[in-house]
């Protein structure tokens, strides 16, 4: 029998807002791993600059550098993102961008999570399907399944605390973290 090999994942967060729903999410996963898996969140998109060509050309901002080397190290990504007018917000494609540039490219051949809360009652499933087809570009391992598309996210959030209460969502997150740990293990056969 295979000695299970202890995996590191990050947390890339598509909000910016306090008291956002998807970084309570978020902050709720490294409670909702196995044992031998670790969450960590990565710094904040909001401070990357603009993506201009301009201002790579003078050289990466060391924030994206800084991100780009944690995903590098980390066994696996998991990207938590609110849905924003059918897709992802601008600041989680800004941040896409400027991490697309880096050699060598951090999401290449990663595994990637995907979880997705709003309000609504589809749980931002079309920002998911946009941010896969960024991450095919970027030639990341997408865990297919199982999606986590939180819908009603305000019931399943406690306001006061921001933590996620609901017991059938965190039951599914984390199966959802030991499906990605599944395929980073496999992966790094």
């Amino acid at each position: 029998m295979a000695i299970p090999t202890n995996l590191s994942f990050v947390t890339l967060l598509g909000s910016l807002r306090r008291n956002s729903y998807n970084a309570a999410i978020a902050q709720s996963l490294p409670e909702l791993a196995p044992d031998d898996v670790s969450i960590t969140p990565l710094g904040s998109i909001g401070d990357f600059p603009h993506y201009n060509q301009d201002l790579q050309d003078e050289g990466f901002p060391p924030t994206v550098v800084d991100m780009a080397k944690q995903i590098q190290a980390a066994d696996g990504v998991i990207i938590v993102t609110p849905e924003y007018n059918y897709s992802i917000p601008g600041v989680l494609k800004n941040a896409i961008d400027w991490l697309s540039r880096v050699t060598p490219q951090p999401f290449s051949k990663k595994p990637v999570a995907i979880q997705t809360a709003s309000p609504g009652l589809i749980g931002g499933a079309r920002a998911q399907y946009h941010l896969r087809q960024s991450l095919v570009f970027l030639d990341a391992y997408v865990l297919n399944k199982p999606e986590a598309m939180i819908s009603q996210v305000p019931n399943k959030v406690d306001p006061l605390t921001l933590s996620l209460t609901d017991v059938g969502t965190r039951e599914f997150l984390s199966r959802q973290i030991s499906a990605l740990a599944e395929l980073a293990r496999t992966i790094k056969k």
